[in-house]
């Protein structure tokens, strides 16, 4: 299959001439890559169980793994589901357009294909201009996972979905690179109580604000139980993963703490302790002979005086790590390093969500200080 990319010209002030022909794969059950605010997406007909098909095909996913639908109106939820419970409603309202996925219970309309065998249906409605007015086009909703081979780092620019996926899908919307870098924020109220199943940039701080209580799926705590069905996509098989060995070097307090989902900082003391293991770590892989890569921060970068360093972005700024997270992991497979070492993050606000993203992308692999 020959893939077709095109690049939108204002991505601030949408040419639908320029989406029309994508609007029109999406709609004769053909895949199409497009931006997001959070990461790039592989988009198919959420209603078509033969494209979703295709989405698991050319990912090479799971297909017990679910997809989320893509609107591009709080209009177009309500065929989807059987209601809107009162927990989706103030979500919808505080989120929405935005990095939120809600999972309701769906309607007959939406096929298991799409939703991985589930009675449920994830539903999110992005912000991202290219990506609404491709769904509203389109006229159907748009089941979009990231836009990668499954497993590997997520894709934040259009290049990153070329090496993945270039020969494998019709077409790749280039609308330059995301903004937030780490996938949305998932929230389950298809049960009692509002449950986060994937954390994102709508923080566990954001969702109390709102909804008052919100309990943490022990899913996203660590690895998942052999055996159980994820309830949404990220939670069961490893992911965001680069081809090294990565290990995480934490704070023993703060990764106990990860394990409840408390929110906790670390020290100076703390970060300074880790960047001396992370270093002490790589050092002894260098001096075997090995290709190091090592992500720490421009606050510890000159901590390091050998190996494959690379700043994620300042401490100081989570923002930052966020949006370069998967760009990084993806720059060592391209260095081919033998072994990557990572300094952690605080436990807090955007914090969860890039923790989250790291200790998948390790298995979970910790080194604690």
């Amino acid at each position: 299959m020959e893939t077709k990319r095109i690049k939108i010209s204002d991505t601030k002030n949408i040419n639908d001439e320029e989406l029309k022909e994508a609007a029109q794969i999406l709609r004769d059950g053909g895949l199409v890559a497009f931006p997001t605010e959070t990461v790039y997406g592989l988009g198919g007909n959420a209603l078509d169980e033969k494209a979703a098909g295709k989405i698991y095909a050319a990912k090479g996913r799971p297909s017990d793994n679910p997809l989320i639908a893509h609107v591009s109106c709080a209009a177009e939820v309500t065929p989807l589901v059987k209601y809107i419970p009162e927990a989706g409603k103030k979500l919808m309202d505080a989120f929405w357009p935005g990095p939120l996925t809600i999972i309701f219970p769906k309607s007959d309309i939406v096929p298991y294909g799409t939703t991985g065998g589930l009675d449920t249906v994830a539903v999110r409605m992005p912000v991202d201009p290219v990506a609404n007015r491709l769904i509203a086009l389109a006229g159907v909703p748009v089941a979009a996972p990231s836009a990668n081979t499954s497993g590997r780092p997520s894709p934040t620019t259009a290049d990153h979905v070329w090496q993945d996926l270039n020969g494998k899908i019709e077409m790749i919307i280039d609308g330059g690179p995301v903004g937030i870098g780490v996938e949305s924020t998932i929230v389950d109220v298809s049960g009692d109580v509002p449950a986060v199943l994937r954390p994102g940039a709508i923080t566990m701080e954001m969702l109390k604000d709102v909804l008052g209580e919100v309990t943490i799926d022990p899913a996203i705590l660590g690895p998942m139980a052999a055996g159980v069905r994820p309830k949404a996509p990220g939670m069961k098989y490893k992911h965001y993963a680069p081809k090294a060995d990565l290990t995480l070097v934490e704070p023993a307090n703060v990764a106990e703490a990860r394990k409840t989902g408390e929110a906790v900082a670390m020290t100076q003391e703390q970060v300074n302790a880790m960047v001396e293991t992370v270093w002490k770590l790589a050092k002894e892989k260098i001096d075997a002979g090995y290709k190091v890569g090592i992500i720490c921060t421009d606050e510890s970068r000159s901590h390091y005086p050998e190996g494959e360093v690379r700043s994620i972005g300042a401490r100081k700024s989570q923002a930052s790590v966020a949006h370069n997270l998967y760009a990084l992991l993806r720059e060592f497979d391209d260095l081919k390093v033998d072994y990557i070492y990572s300094e952690s993050f605080s436990q807090d606000h955007l914090g969860q969500a890039i923790m989250n993203r790291l200790s998948k992308a390790a298995g979970y692999q910790i080194y604690k200080v």
